[in-house]
């Protein structure tokens, strides 16, 4: 059996773009929080608290995000042989569901104005600075969602998700609260609040669903095609006879392959081995965004006589039933 890995050298560089992001977004957060607060002083406006709320939980979520991209990039150790990459999908879990908690919030709150009746004041100085800081999760939240598509991070993709809502959150309150201006139409205000809530919810479901199949190695078709067919071709430059009882594991940037090649009977120990690290070396280069473990057994291509009973059922690394 042999392993071997990929040069792990590009990959402090994208831990340290991850990080100077994450603390990016953290303090651009706390500015978003004081300003919002401090539109609904001005204001009253439940819409604008709503967003305002959905600012402190954004605060709580990055910062645990933060962590999670300094916790994510400790090396393997004896207790996490594998790294501590998964930490990504609990974060993003974790972000999701302090979103749809922040979407139950705004509207209970919002429910409870339309009932008692909203009391509005200064809405022309509390939409100026709404849209202030609209603008300013817009570029952020783009900025970090291209960061975290560069790096393969899912934690700043789902960070970036977040400030987008929250800046979507920004733009429907703007647009409500400006209609209640221009109108005088008061309970719309609480209703544009209901209309956010049930926007933020179904982005907290969308980050919970990505970090549930996550969280479960949910196989990606088209990357274990990609694994599948480079075995195959190597079957047909007759670099090994056959291959089968493949795993393949895909953790943010790592990628974790398990193989069993099978040789002709008459071949030394040496000649295996050398072309299992040929055939390991064409699959490492397929690959070269991600750290790629690969463990080889070697087996002759007389597999029934030696294995009578076979190795037992695996899963197809498609999916798919055999």
């Amino acid at each position: 059996m042999t392993e071997s890995s990929a040069s792990v050298s590009d990959i402090d560089p994208t831990y340290r773009a991850v990080r100077n992001a994450m603390r990016w977004s953290l303090a651009v957060s706390v500015a978003m929080l004081v300003g919002k607060v401090g539109a609904y002083l001005l204001t009253g406006s439940a819409a604008i608290l709503s967003d305002a709320m959905e600012s402190i939980i954004h605060i709580i979520a990055t910062g645990l995000a933060a962590w999670s991209a300094w916790f994510a990039s400790l090396p393997p150790s004896k207790k996490y042989p594998h790294g501590h990459f998964k930490i990504s999908y609990f974060s993003a879990g974790f972000e999701g569901a302090l979103i749809f908690v922040a979407a139950l919030s705004i509207i209970y709150k919002a429910v409870e104005a339309l009932i008692i009746g909203p009391k509005l004041h200064r809405l022309d100085l509390g939409l100026l600075l709404i849209a202030i800081l609209g603008g300013i999760n817009l570029f952020l939240g783009m900025h970090l969602l291209r960061e975290g598509k560069k790096h393969q991070s899912l934690i700043l993709q789902a960070n970036g998700k977040h400030v987008l809502t929250d800046m979507w959150t920004s733009l429907a309150v703007l647009v409500g609260v400006a209609i209640v201006w221009g109108t005088g139409i008061a309970w719309l205000d609480p209703v544009v609040a209901i209309l956010a809530a049930l926007h933020i919810i179904s982005s907290a479901f969308s980050l919970m669903r990505s970090a549930f199949f996550g969280l479960m190695e949910q196989i990606d078709t088209e990357l274990s095609e990609r694994i599948v067919g480079a075995f195959q071709e190597q079957v047909t430059q007759q670099i090994i006879v056959d291959f089968h009882e493949l795993r393949v594991r895909d953790v943010q940037q790592h990628l974790w392959i398990e193989v069993h090649l099978l040789f002709a009977p008459g071949f030394s120990l040496y000649e295996a081995h050398t072309r299992a690290c040929q055939v390991e070396s064409h699959i490492m280069s397929l690959f070269p965004k991600h750290e790629v473990h690969i463990t080889t057994h070697l087996e002759p291509s007389v597999h029934d006589i030696v294995h009578p009973e076979g190795h037992g059922e695996l899963p197809d690394p498609l999916g798919q039933e055999e």
